[in-house]
């Protein structure tokens, strides 16, 4: 698809990323990645550190070009067009700069005299959550509300795409909820969110689609079930008193593994490896108490990448 270098056109992706590289001199953080993000939708970029998330952002928020590589945001050239796309587009850094002297309601109101068609501070404050604290200075808020005003900050002009870069670290349990439903208003109301984040839970409760980033390419794109397929199921239960791990059972070929006194064992299908283990038992008149079986997880994935990258070195 050939896409426009003037503004965007509805029938364009909100993001389409290309064979993207981006060096440091010789250092390659992003080594070549490819993923559309459509309109409408809500899409995570995982990571850990130095995986090249960050970086990845940057590109497509405008303020680095890519090494080589082509990117587009609302069918336009970021760095080359930044102007156009920061019109249309909203952006939460990992951190905000902000005058701590000022009230909560001045910074917005500071914000808004930048912006043309700026929506109301109240609607705005509101939104996240912050009327009661219009007249509190930036410098009393604790860390979670800092981030609720960044929220603010980057939706003030109501954009059609919105980067949220770990939009919740330093929030507690509750204000963090409050932000997921805030986001799925604004997914609900027609805004495309590019989200990063470490809190895989949030990755799981929020996002259509997630793509994981590991050492500079991209090691799985899809929906959360998508990304989970072909995960093992992780089956644990306390090692039944009397017994030594040489004495447990073989499931399906998978010999398991005692962690501080929890059996584990890994299984691509979950029915056959519970109907076995269950079997032994009662062969042997033992009780698995406290059996659990979990499916895979977005942590598992990470897991995993990272035993696969140590196995590498």
């Amino acid at each position: 698809m050939t896409l426009t270098t003037g503004p965007g056109i509805p029938g364009t992706p909100a993001v389409e990323v290309r064979d993207l590289h981006r060096s440091y001199g010789e250092y390659e953080a992003v080594r070549g990645i490819s993923f559309t993000v459509a309109r409408g939708e809500l899409f995570a970029l995982l990571g850990t550190n130095g995986a090249g998330k960050t970086t990845t952002l940057e590109v497509l928020e405008g303020y680095r070009p890519p090494s080589s590589g082509t990117v587009r945001v609302l069918g336009m050239d970021p760095y080359a067009q930044g102007t156009l796309v920061r019109r249309r587009t909203g952006v939460m850094l990992q951190e905000g700069g902000f005058f701590k002297e000022l009230t909560v309601g001045e910074t917005v109101d500071s914000w808004r005299s930048f912006l043309s068609g700026a929506r109301p501070a109240a609607e705005v404050l509101g939104q996240v959550g912050l009327t009661e604290r219009a007249g509190t200075r930036v410098a009393q808020l604790s860390g979670g509300e800092r981030r609720r005003l960044d929220l603010a900050l980057a939706v003030l002009n109501a954009p059609e795409l919105l980067f949220l870069d770990e939009p919740t670290t330093g929030m507690d349990p509750e204000a963090r909820r409050i932000t997921w439903r805030l986001v799925q208003d604004l997914r609900a109301a027609g805004t495309t969110v590019l989200l990063t984040t470490h809190y895989l839970e949030e990755a799981q409760q929020l996002a259509d689609r997630v793509a994981i980033m590991d050492r500079g390419r991209l090691a799985a794109v899809g929906t959360v079930q998508e990304v989970l397929s072909g995960h093992r199921t992780r089956i644990t239960f306390p090692l039944p008193p009397g017994l030594t791990a040489a004495q447990l059972p073989t499931v399906l070929g998978e010999s398991p593994v005692v962690e501080d006194g929890t059996v584990v064992y890994t299984a691509a299908r979950t029915a056959p490896a519970l109907a076995v283990l269950h079997g032994w038992a009662a062969s042997r008149s033992v009780e698995l108490d406290g059996i659990e079986a979990r499916n895979a997880s977005l942590e598992d994935v990470f897991l995993e990448l990272a035993h696969e990258r140590a196995g590498t070195r």
